[in-house]
């Protein structure tokens, strides 16, 4: 499953998302081996900034930047045989309060 919000206002270097991975009951010690063996599979274009893991394993919030939404769908691909995924624009907290300061 992916969800896409089209309307993101574009950083300096490309558009930020955050990712949330819904690992596959059971599916984490899978994820993990496959990511030593192959890596990220990330399509040329698609930058991974970091990531966060619930201490439970359900979940992974991982930051990423591009300007194409099919370099997300390309890289969502490779995966998601083992979770499933929500795909959510984000700006920067300096980026919003540059915005929203004017208006104060």
């Amino acid at each position: 499953m992916i969800k896409y919000q089209l309307r993101c206002i574009k950083e300096e270097d490309g558009m930020l998302f955050m990712v949330v991975e819904r690992f596959g009951e059971g599916k984490a010690k899978e994820i993990y081996r496959r990511y030593l063996e192959k890596g990220r599979m990330m399509p040329e274009g698609l930058k991974y900034i970091d990531s966060w893991v619930e201490v439970n394993f359900n979940r992974c919030f991982q930051l990423m930047e591009c300007d194409d939404l099919r370099l997300l769908q390309q890289w969502v691909l490779e995966w998601q045989d083992l979770g499933e995924f929500d795909i959510i624009p984000v700006v920067s907290s300096k980026e919003t309060l540059e915005i929203i300061t004017p208006m104060l």
